[in-house]
């Protein structure tokens, strides 16, 4: 069983018969009309193994003031979250969908990003809240009165959360951190290897959350929060680490913990269970096993559009072989050539 997954399509391959759009036909008036305009555009879904629809998402880029609101926003361009809708089942897709909705601002060059929602849906506001979105005024149709929300993507607040995705590294340091494969891509999904099968992406709270944890015995307190995180996955041994291990991604910390920071075997559990790729069952075992255990709280932040191989990482980034690349520390040079050879949007790095 695959799990949920979340891809693009076309308004015209989905049924408005589905049961999953009778909520919506029933908060928007209109909601039949605007879907059979929207025929030929663009939009994420949510499905299942069975092709069972649980979720959507459509995106559309705005140029200029925003009039149909109150009071306007101002003349910039815009990504208006259009329509979205996710039916929980436990897990914690939406942060997995709000990172799809930054990507695509950040990718398209948007200035900031609005999103209009009817205050009943408290679960909705909280999360877009969470993530540096204010409300900022009212939009008035037929269906009711709904709030506004919007983020700026010019303007920061030195909060990590607020900021996200944004990576700030003024009096950080940066670190490079070794990730088996086979845990790499459940815990980055966006971070999947062109060689990988996509069926090992499953609906589950590590795999679609932003926040990740990472566990293992080397110390991790060595890192502080804040500080930028190139999650460097190693090799398959499928051939030489030379050409198969990669450096895949860049996480941001949130905070460090050692085993002695729990009070309880059930205190590690909750704090590590909803954002590791380790069963239960595993993390009691580490738990129990080990007096040297470190867990690393950390944002999953971006994942690099061009893979780079250990090789280029010694060559063209100058990273020595020595110390070690379980943990390693990079120097500020290392860091934004990395940066640059994995093809990231120059605006993710703010400083």
């Amino acid at each position: 069983m695959v799990g949920r997954q979340l891809r693009l399509t076309k308004f015209r391959d989905l049924r408005l018969s589905d049961p999953f759009f009778d909520s919506l036909k029933s908060g928007y008036v209109d909601f039949a009309d605007w879907f059979a305009r929207k025929a030929d555009a663009d939009v994420y879904v949510v499905e299942d193994d069975a092709a069972v629809l649980s979720g959507m998402i459509y995106l559309k880029p705005e140029q200029g003031a925003v009039s149909d609101v109150t009071p306007p926003l101002v003349d910039l361009k815009w990504l208006k979250v259009g329509t979205l809708k996710i039916e929980g089942r436990g897990t914690k897709l939406g942060e997995r969908v709000l990172k799809k909705i930054f990507d695509t601002a950040i990718d398209a060059n948007m200035d900031g990003i609005y999103v209009t929602i009817f205050d009943v849906h408290q679960d909705l506001i909280r999360l877009f809240e969470r993530y540096g979105f204010q409300r900022v005024g009212t939009k008035t149709t037929q269906s009711g009165e709904e709030l506004v929300y919007a983020r700026r993507l010019d303007r920061f607040s030195g909060d990590m959360i607020s900021d996200y995705p944004f990576v700030h590294i003024a009096g950080k340091k940066a670190w490079l951190l070794a990730v088996y494969p086979e845990y790499h891509t459940q815990l980055l999904p966006d971070s999947i290897l062109k060689n990988e099968p996509r069926e090992i992406v499953r609906d589950v709270s590590h795999t679609n959350t932003i926040h990740k944890v990472y566990i293992g015995k080397i110390p991790l307190t060595r890192m502080s929060p804040g500080d930028a995180v190139v999650i460097y996955r190693t090799t398959d041994h499928q051939g030489p680490a030379y050409y198969r291990s990669v450096a895949s991604s860049i996480c941001i910390v949130e905070e460090i913990r050692r085993k002695r920071d729990f009070a309880s075997i059930e205190a590690f559990l909750d704090y590590t269970a909803p954002h590791s790729v380790f069963t239960e069952a595993e993390l009691r075992d580490q738990y129990v096993e080990s007096d040297r255990l470190y867990v690393a709280r950390l944002t999953y932040n971006v994942a690099f559009n061009r893979r780079i191989t250990r090789g280029r990482l010694l060559e063209e980034a100058h990273v020595t072989e020595q110390p070690r690349w379980d943990l390693r520390e990079l120097t500020s040079t290392q860091f934004r050539a990395i940066v640059e050879m994995g093809d990231v949007n120059a605006r993710i790095v703010v400083d």
